[in-house]
């Protein structure tokens, strides 16, 4: 049997954890929002039209904060198209996914839905065919209280407060010839710097993210990070890293070696954002946003990413996500966890239907996919300070991998209740590991729950027929005695163990 040892202590911390990390998207893409979250006439809907049944879900899955609109999307969208009565709104052609947008669901529709469920909304201006002035005039109409032309237009809405949005992206990824008026390093560098300058002076205490390159494969990587914020260093907070990861010829092992992929993608922008900031001997620190991410490969080509004659919400991206996408998602959370130094905001694309941890049938039920479980549980236990724990477990070698670490961990302190969590991800496809984490300068403590994430085949799915097929179970071999947890982790599963005070 394997074994792995932990060692961690209150005093010893990377940084508290952000609770935004726990973020999704919500694009204007297939059957995320018409038919996922918004879908009048459905037995679950309310009064507004949005779906109850979803609702629930994305309130059990933990989310926090919310992108909107997108994405791709974004780059085309005009948002006025998407205010007012809904009689008089436009309908215009999708040029991102091939679609027909209705724009039947908008600004404040979504604003609306994030009050629901008691999250943060974070909001993207289009930099591709508009910029500044039309990102001032957004900003103006969602945040300025009133007596001004776009405030008032909000109020004539309905909305008389206004909806005061603190997070938004400066465009979404820029680099990227798929994108509707991609741009250089250059030209989107200077644009985002003015349009972060009119935002602030419209409104006060705004968080700003600027695009970082669409993949850590673009050609033109690490360059475009400096360029681009050589030009804006000084006026935003953010930069975005995007990853999607893939199961290359179905080999597992390689696949999960996709999570320290991104190890290497967070501690290389970190270091570029650092160097912008050493060449002006500033102390700023720019954070991460890791706002888009997750496992994607299945649906990518030809009627599964583009519409075919302009469809209304076409069932586009919609990727089936068995037990191994499970693993890849727990062990993408733990690594942005123990960057919580950097790593501030997240988002796993999308919500519903698109890629996402919920599934819908239009005019029928919801559930969770296998992917919904490492990331509800992620969300629910980790709160507090990551502790910079000590690990001495074995490796394997895979794809470009030579010493990739069989045990993927993180450690989070609560301070507030005293709970600490242990998160472990085995990562030998045949192989137990002997557990053992030492919890030191914690006092008495005892194990309150334990639960690992398990299947005998990694390809097993959750469907509207078996939707509970790949879900959490209690622990069966796990103690603590002592101030040492001791638990025999199975082969390739994901597993949670919360520490309370006896």
């Amino acid at each position: 049997m394997l074994t792995s040892r932990v060692i961690a202590d209150p005093d010893f911390v990377v940084a508290p954890l952000d609770r935004r990390i726990f973020g999704t998207f919500v694009e204007h893409l297939g059957r995320c929002v018409y038919g996922g979250i918004y879908e009048p006439g459905h037995a679950t809907a309310d009064a507004n039209g949005f779906r109850r049944d979803v609702l629930d879900l994305t309130r059990e899955l933990g989310v926090t904060i919310v992108r909107y609109p997108g994405g791709n999307f974004v780059s085309g969208y005009d948002w006025e198209d998407g205010v007012g009565p809904r009689e008089e709104r436009p309908v215009r052609l999708d040029l991102a996914w091939g679609s027909t947008e209705t724009n039947q669901f908008g600004t404040n529709e979504f604003i609306d839905w994030c009050r629901l469920a008691g999250l943060e909304p974070m909001f993207a201006v289009n930099l591709g065919t508009r910029g500044p002035a039309e990102a001032q005039n957004f900003i103006e109409y969602c945040n300025h209280p009133g007596g001004t032309h776009y405030s008032d237009l909000r109020r004539s809405h309905g909305y008389e407060a206004p909806h005061d949005i603190k997070f938004w992206c400066l465009g979404n990824e820029m680099d990227g010839p798929w994108q509707t008026c991609a741009k250089t390093a250059q030209e989107y560098g200077r644009v985002a710097k003015e349009t972060a300058k009119v935002m602030r002076w419209t409104s006060d205490g705004l968080q700003l993210a600027v695009c970082g390159s669409s993949a850590r494969d673009m050609p033109t990587y690490g360059a475009w990070e400096y360029t681009v914020l050589d030009h804006c260093f000084e006026d935003v907070d953010f930069i975005s890293l995007h990853q999607y990861f893939t199961n290359h010829e179905n080999d597992v092992a390689r696949f999960l070696t996709a999570i320290d992929g991104l190890e290497r993608f967070i501690v290389e922008v970190a270091a570029i954002a650092d160097a912008v900031a050493a060449r002006r001997r500033s102390t700023k620190r720019i954070m991460l946003s890791v706002d888009e991410w997750n496992v994607w490969y299945r649906a990518r080509a030809g009627e599964q990413l583009r519409g075919v004659g302009w469809p209304e919400a076409p069932a586009l991206l919609e990727e089936i996500y068995n037990f191994e996408d499970a693993l890849i998602v727990g062990g993408v959370l733990l690594t942005m966890m123990n960057h919580a130094d950097r790593v501030k905001s997240a988002c796993i694309a999308q919500l519903v239907n698109v890629i996402g941890p919920i599934m819908t049938q239009t005019g029928g039920p919801a559930w969770r996919q296998t992917i919904f479980h490492p990331f509800a549980q992620a969300a629910r236990y980790g709160r507090g300070n990551v502790l910079r724990a000590t690990v001495d477990t074995g490796s394997f070698a895979a794809g470009d991998e030579t010493e990739a670490p069989l045990l993927v961990q993180s450690v989070v302190h609560d301070p507030e209740t005293g709970d600490v969590t242990v998160f472990a991800l085995n990562r030998s496809l045949d192989s137990e590991m002997a557990l053992t984490a030492e919890l030191r300068g914690l006092g008495t403590r005892r194990l309150a729950e334990a639960f690992e994430l398990h299947h005998a085949d990694l390809k097993a799915i959750n469907s509207v027929d078996a939707p509970d097929e790949v879900a959490p179970a209690q622990h069966p071999r796990a103690d603590f005695t002592d101030g040492v947890l001791k638990a025999v982790l199975k082969p390739l599963s994901w597993n949670v163990f919360v520490t309370r005070s006896a």
